[in-house]
């Protein structure tokens, strides 16, 4: 065979396995994902795609929806229990769960006693709501701006202001 110029957006087994990296959310103590961000590698904008893999007992992030991004999961092998919308769902390798938007809070975790991995992907748009029912926030991203917000503390646009606003 002859030698082949490389491709810049095919990546190979040992660079994805290199760029591995672990993540926490710092609002969920439980989380912890240990993964490649396959697309950024691949020099994706604007399309996410993650290898993911959680340790058994791990959750992936805190428990939260999005207003603009869609986001999926494959997984693809381990056991784990999807939190959506308050209901649990056993997920096993093959099952595929998506979270059209606007969508309703999630949350992936690792009861098992091996690793659950799975490809976990969606939507890299530049302005995103992503909100966290549980804990009384708001994110909001411009770009790489993120502002946080009480949920509590929002009011209708014209909304006349009370004595406590003030």
């Amino acid at each position: 065979m002859d030698e082949q110029k490389p491709y810049p957006h095919l990546i190979r087994r040992d660079a994805i396995e290199k760029s591995e990296s672990t993540f926490a959310h710092p609002w969920n103590p439980k989380s912890e994902i240990t993964g490649t961000h396959l697309s950024g590698l691949g020099g994706l904008e604007r399309t996410g795609v993650s290898l993911v893999r959680l340790a058994p007992g791990k959750e992936s992030f805190a428990y939260h929806l999005h207003h603009r991004e869609e986001e999926w999961i494959y997984v693809l092998s381990g056991l784990g229990l999807a939190t959506v919308d308050g209901e649990q769902y056993e997920m096993n390798p093959g099952d595929f769960i998506a979270f059209p938007t606007p969508s309703v809070p999630h949350l992936m975790a690792n009861p098992g006693d091996e690793s659950l991995v799975y490809l976990m992907g969606g939507e890299s748009r530049q302005y995103e709501i992503a909100d966290f029912p549980t804990l009384d926030k708001r994110m909001i991203r411009r770009g790489p701006e993120i502002e946080i917000f009480e949920l509590s503390a929002a009011k209708p646009f014209g909304a006349p202001e009370t004595s406590e606003d003030t």
